[in-house]
C-alpha cells in the first residue's frame, strides 16, 4: 500500500506541474488520462502559467519542487546534445541560480553555527548571495587577517525536503519492482538507496570540506587542477568557510574565447583528471557540473563544491580498467567475459552473441570526434542490449556513470573535435603498467618485506605445527578408513543376513502354503 504521506505528495507535485502550464505532460500520463477532464475543476488549472516560453516553466517546476528535482535538472543541463537549445539553455540557470533564501535566514544560520556574531568572525560579510544552489548559498566575506573568503550555508529546513523526496522515490522504486520487471533488473530500491546516502552526505558540510581537503592534497601543486583552502577554524556541520577564488565559468565559452583559452587542452585535461581521479586516487568529485567548475586561463581548471564524491573498490576499480581498455582496443569478446565473469549477466549467456550485440552498438563511435557522437542513441541502445541479456544495473557504479557523462558533456562544449578514446588509452595502459606489471609485483613483494621479517621467527613453530597437523590428519585418515573398511564388511555381511533372512522366510511362507492343502486333506 501507498502511503498517505506518498500519496499528498505525488498530489503536489501535479500540483506545482499543473501550476507552471506542464499540464499538457501530467494529464496525458497514462495514469491520469481516463480522469484528465476532472483538472478543468481545478482552481489551479485556471491560474496556470501557460505564457512563459516551455524552458521557463520546467526550470521554475523544478525549483519549486525542491532539492532533488534541481539536481536533476543540473545534471540535465550538461547535455545539450540531448534536449532542445530552449530547454537546455534555461536549466542551465540551475546550476547556481537557484531563488535563493533570504539574507536574514542566512546570517541567523551562520552565527548560530559558529556561537558569535558576524562581525566577530569576519571582517566583512556580503548578505547578498553571490550563487545559490538546491541544497545552499554562498556569500563573500573577508577574515580578520585580511584573507578573501566564501561562506557556504545550508538551507533552512533542507533535511525535511529531502527526507522527503527520497521516501516518495523509495516508494516508487519498490512499486516499480513490484510490478514492472526491468525495475528489478535495473534494481531501482538499491540505486535510490546508493542516491539517498550520496544526497543526505552532500548536507553535511564538514564532511565537504573533508573531502576537499583530501582532494586539494591529491593534486597538490597540479598544473591541471586547483582546489582552494578550507578554513577549518569557521567550519561547522551547516557552514562552510573557504578561500575565494577567481576564475571564468567552464559555460561561458565566449569569455573563455575572448581570453584566448586553450579549449584542446582544457578538454584533454578534463579527461585526464578525471580518469586520475578514479583510477590513481580511487576517490573523484562527482558533482562537476559547469557550475562547480571554473578555468584559470589559459588551461587550468579550479574546482569547488565537493558535497557528492565517489570511491570504489579495488575489484570494480581493476574490472572498469580492464573493460575500458578492452573497448579502446575494440575487444568485445574480452568485454563480454568480463560481463559473464562478474555476474553481470547470466552465467548462461553465449559469449558469441554478447560479444556481437556490444560490437554493433560500439563500433558505430570509435575513431570519431565528440560532435559526431550522440551518446544519447548509445545510451538508448546500450540499455536496450543489457535488457535483452537480462543484465543487472551496479548501483555503486550510478555516481561514476553520472559524472563521465558530466565530463563528456563538458568535453564536447569546449572541444567538439576531442578524441575522447585516445585521450584516456594511454593513461590506463599506464595505470595497468604501474599496478599489474612486474615492478609493481616487485614493490608490492618489497612492502611487504618487514612484515615477512617480522614473522620469521615464528616460521619453524608454523612448520613443526604443520608437519604435525599433517600427521595427525594422516593418522585420522587412515582411522576413518579402516573404520569406512570395518562399516562396507559390516554392510555387506548384513545384506548378506538380510538376503538369506528373506530366502529363507520366504521358503518358509511357500512351503507352508504348499502344506496345507495336504494337511486338509489328511484331516
Amino acid at each position: 500500500m501507498i502511503r498517505p504521506k506518498t500519496i499528498i505528495r505525488l498530489i503536489h507535485i501535479n500540483w506545482v506541474m499543473i501550476f507552471h502550464g506542464l499540464d499538457e505532460i501530467v494529464l496525458k500520463t497514462h495514469l491520469f488520462r481516463s480522469i484528465r477532464y476532472l483538472a478543468f475543476f481545478s482552481p489551479s488549472y485556471w491560474i496556470r502559467n501557460n505564457r512563459d516560453p516551455r524552458g521557463v516553466r520546467i526550470r521554475r517546476t523544478l525549483e519549486d519542487l525542491g532539492p532533488i528535482y534541481v539536481k536533476f535538472g543540473q545534471t540535465l543541463s550538461t547535455r545539450k546534445d540531448l534536449l532542445p537549445d530552449d530547454i537546455a539553455e534555461e536549466l542551465v540557470k540551475l546550476q547556481d541560480r537557484v531563488p535563493p533564501f533570504p539574507q536574514e535566514a542566512a546570517r541567523k544560520i551562520v552565527e548560530e553555527q559558529l556561537g558569535m556574531r558576524i562581525s566577530a568572525a569576519f571582517a566583512e560579510f556580503d548578505s547578498e548571495p553571490l550563487a545559490s544552489a538546491s541544497i545552499a548559498q554562498v556569500h563573500t566575506a573577508m577574515l580578520h587577517s585580511g584573507e578573501q573568503v566564501i561562506v557556504k550555508v545550508l538551507r533552512p529546513n533542507i533535511e525535511n525536503k529531502i527526507h522527503s523526496d527520497v521516501a516518495l522515490l523509495t516508494e516508487l522504486a519498490r512499486l516499480a519492482e513490484k510490478f514492472w520487471p526491468d525495475a528489478r533488473r535495473l534494481r531501482a530500491v538499491e540505486i535510490v538507496a546508493e542516491f539517498e546516502k550520496t544526497i543526505l552526505d552532500e548536507l553535511d558540510l564538514v564532511r565537504e570540506a573533508a573531502n576537499a581537503s583530501a582532494i586539494r592534497s591529491n593534486f597538490k601543486d597540479s598544473d591541471m587542477l586547483y582546489i582552494p583552502e578550507v578554513h577549518w577554524p569557521l567550519t561547522r556541520r551547516k557552514v562552510l568557510v573557504m578561500e575565494r577564488i577567481h576564475g571564468i565559468p567552464v559555460g561561458d565559452i565566449q569569455a573563455l574565447r575572448d581570453g584566448n583559452a586553450d579549449f584542446k587542452k582544457l578538454a584533454e585535461r578534463g579527461v585526464e583528471i578525471f580518469f586520475t581521479q578514479v583510477f590513481r586516487d580511487n576517490f573523484f568529485h562527482a558533482d562537476m557540473h559547469p557550475g562547480n567548475i571554473f578555468v584559470q586561463l589559459p588551461d587550468k581548471y579550479l574546482a569547488v563544491d565537493f558535497g557528492i564524491v565517489g570511491s570504489l573498490s579495488d575489484s570494480d576499480q581493476r574490472y572498469l580498467a580492464e573493460n575500458f581498455l578492452a573497448f579502446f582496443n575494440h575487444d568485445y569478446r574480452r568485454v563480454a567475459q568480463m560481463h559473464i565473469e562478474s555476474g553481470w549477466v547470466p552465467a548462461t549467456t553465449r559469449v558469441e552473441e554478447f560479444e556481437a550485440a556490444i560490437r554493433s552498438v560500439c563500433e558505430p563511435i570509435f575513431e570519431k570526434p565528440l560532435k559526431d557522437i550522440s551518446f544519447g542513441l548509445l545510451l538508448l541502445r546500450l540499455f536496450q542490449t543489457a535488457r535483452r541479456f537480462d543484465m543487472v544495473v551496479q548501483p555503486q557504479l550510478v555516481l561514476l556513470q553520472k559524472t563521465l557523462l558530466n565530463i563528456e558533456g563538458l568535453g564536447r562544449q569546449l572541444y567538439p573535435d576531442l578524441d575522447l578514446w585516445q585521450t584516456a588509452k594511454p593513461f590506463l595502459e599506464n595505470w595497468f603498467k604501474q599496478r599489474l606489471g612486474p615492478t609493481a609485483k616487485i614493490k608490492e613483494l618489497l612492502s611487504k618485506f618487514p612484515e615477512i621479517i617480522e614473522q620469521l621467527p615464528e616460521f619453524p613453530a608454523l612448520a613443526l605445527h604443520a608437519i604435525r597437523s599433517t600427521g595427525q590428519m594422516q593418522q585420522q585418515m587412515q582411522h576413518q578408513s579402516l573404520e569406512i573398511s570395518l562399516l562396507r564388511k559390516q554392510l555387506k555381511r548384513n545384506g548378506r543376513n538380510h538376503f538369506l533372512a528373506v530366502l529363507f522366510g520366504s521358503l518358509l511362507i511357500a512351503a507352508s502354503l504348499m502344506l496345507q492343502p495336504v494337511l486338509h486333506l489328511g484331516g
